[in-house]
Order: C-alpha cells, then sequence, then structure tokens
C-alpha cells in the first residue's frame, strides 16, 4: 500500500539543498516567433518560443511549461532560467495571444508544440546542446497547468509524437468553481481517478484561494477546482507542495511589462514577501523533482520532503505518496 508522508517543519534543516538557488549552468535565452499568417514555412514552430538552454556541451532533459490564463510566457522568463542553470532544456510556448481560445484549442495548440519540438527543437540549440527526448517533462501554470494535465490524460485530438516522462502542475485551476470549469473537464472528484502512470507533483499557493479584497468577486485558484482537487486525484507516485503565504501570480517576474504584466499583478492576492522567494521556491521544487525521477537523483526531493524548513518560503502542507 502506498505510503502518505506530510512533513511538518523542523527547527533546523536536515540538508541544505542548492536546488533552491541558480545553478552551475551557462545558459542562454532563444525567442523564436511564428511566420505572418501569409507566409509559410514548415520547419518554423506553430507557435512563439521562449527556450532557455543550458550552453555547455552536453545532452539535457526538457521541460515545457504552459502559460496561465492571458499571460506571456515571457513573464516566467526568471523561473525558466533557474531550471535552465540546473541542466534542464526549458521551453515556453505562447498559445495564443489577446484572444484566448477555448480549452479544446489550447490543448490542440500545445500538441502541436509538443509534435514540432520532436523534430525542430534542434535547430534552435546552441551547437553540441542536445535534446534528451526520453527526458522529457510537461509543466503548466494555472489554466497551463489544467491544459498540461488534460494533454497527459489524452484529451488531444492530435496524436503526440512523445511521450511524457514527469508532469508538474504550479497551482493548477480548472474553471471558476465546481460548477463553472473549462473543457474538457478532466476533474472526477474521485481519489486517484486521473489515469496516468508517470510521476505527478503538484504545487499549491496559500492564498489562491483568497480574493484580493472586497471588490474582487472571485479568487484567482477557488477550492473546489484548484491543486488540492488535482493533487487528491493523482495516483502515486505523486508530491504536493504548498506555498503557504504566497499567491497565484507570485512565482511570475517582478513587474512584468505591458497592461497584462499590470494586471497580472493586481487581480490576484499577492503575498506580502518578496516574489524572488515564491520563484527560488517553485524552481527548487521543479528541479528537485526532475533530478528524481529523470536523473534518478533523488536527495534534493528527499530533503525537502523530511524537513520543508530548507525551502527559501514556507511549504505548509508537504505530502508525498510513494509508488
Amino acid at each position: 500500500m502506498a505510503l502518505v508522508e506530510k512533513s511538518k517543519s523542523a527547527a533546523q534543516p536536515l540538508l541544505a539543498t542548492s536546488v533552491f538557488d541558480k545553478g552551475n549552468f551557462p545558459f542562454k535565452c532563444v525567442t523564436e516567433e511564428t511566420p505572418c499568417s501569409s507566409c509559410f514555412d514548415s520547419s518554423a514552430p506553430p507557435k512563439p518560443l521562449l527556450i532557455v538552454t543550458p550552453t555547455v556541451t552536453g545532452t539535457y532533459p526538457i521541460i515545457v511549461l504552459l502559460h496561465g490564463f492571458y499571460l506571456r510566457n515571457y513573464f516566467y522568463q526568471d523561473l525558466l532560467q533557474h531550471i535552465a542553470s540546473h541542466g534542464f532544456i526549458a521551453v515556453a510556448p505562447q498559445l495564443y495571444g489577446y484572444m484566448p481560445p477555448t480549452g479544446p484549442e489550447e490543448i490542440e495548440s500545445g500538441a502541436k508544440v509538443i509534435n514540432w519540438l520532436a523534430k525542430g527543437l534542434q535547430s534552435l540549440l546552441p551547437e553540441n546542446v542536445v535534446p534528451d527526448f526520453t527526458k522529457f517533462a510537461l509543466s503548466g501554470h494555472s489554466r497551463g497547468g489544467k491544459a498540461a494535465f488534460a494533454l497527459a490524460l489524452g484529451h488531444a485530438k492530435t496524436a503526440l509524437s512523445l511521450k511524457f516522462s514527469v508532469l508538474i502542475g504550479i497551482d493548477p485551476v480548472a474553471g471558476a468553481n465546481q460548477h463553472c470549469r473549462t473543457r474538457p473537464h478532466i476533474l472526477t472528484y474521485e481519489p486517484q481517478s486521473f489515469n496516468l502512470s508517470i510521476p505527478v507533483t503538484v504545487i499549491g499557493t496559500g492564498l489562491g484561494p483568497e480574493k484580493k479584497n472586497a471588490c474582487m468577486s472571485k479568487p484567482c485558484a477557488p477550492n473546489g477546482v484548484n491543486h488540492e482537487e488535482f493533487f487528491y486525484e493523482c495516483k502515486p507516485p505523486c508530491a504536493h507542495f504548498v506555498v503557504k503565504d504566497y499567491g497565484h501570480m507570485d512565482m511570475l517576474d517582478d513587474d512584468p511589462p505591458g497592461l497584462v504584466g499590470a494586471l497580472s499583478g493586481c487581480m490576484c492576492k499577492n503575498g506580502t514577501g518578496p516574489k524572488e522567494l515564491m520563484r527560488k521556491t517553485v524552481g527548487g521544487i521543479v528541479v528537485a523533482f526532475l533530478k528524481a525521477y529523470l536523473n534518478g537523483e533523488d536527495e534534493d526531493l528527499v530533503a525537502i520532503v523530511e524537513d520543508p524548513a530548507v525551502s527559501p518560503a514556507k511549504l505548509e502542507p508537504v505530502e508525498f505518496i510513494r509508488a
């Protein structure tokens, strides 16, 4: 039987882990736009891409991050750089512009990007940097987190040419409430009901279920459709980390540019601490999980689960269900 471990913070960390700091791999950012609508270039990606890649010669695992509702992929640049600096190729597509698509359309766009990566990613990487598609992680934030789960569950009509090794949801949200969810409806409200055979981690926020203020009618990550329900429906091995004192948008870069960037900072309840600590925490958890399940190096993940006090931001609760 699977064992559920719930951690309690200790006064002194058992192990100081470096995953919460930037790693030692030098990296570079690559942006690739799609061709104009009247042009045809079969070698171009179907959607604009932001890629953060190590530059040192080697073969590296890949992680794809799907952005949240109405957000821009470059709002996650610091988080992507954190992950890449630990030896991972991070890819963030811009799935849509100023007109958000339906849920199924968003999933189809994600599927097309993933299929393009199998044949086109290499051409955008530095010389002697090789993507290892046998170690392929899918992740997403907010509505993008829900889209990542939907893709992993096989809801895309487009057949996928790559298999996912790991799934990571960063404060995933499936709709406004249980009765108003985005399609496809993937939540079943039954324990361990997701038909997934890969390791999953869900990172939630303590302030996501709270309204920004009395003037806001709804929270950004409502109970019943947020991280708690996603984790509840995961099969082992799976993990759940809640960043207690931070909100739904606090893993984004400081002061994202433009009108959308300004709106991202005022729609959801935010933590009062530096957002850098939130990004370090989320980045560290993602890196620890990738190292454990893609590279077979679980020391950092074990350290965080056994003693959440190693995290820059408070983690409560922390749950890990072993296979």
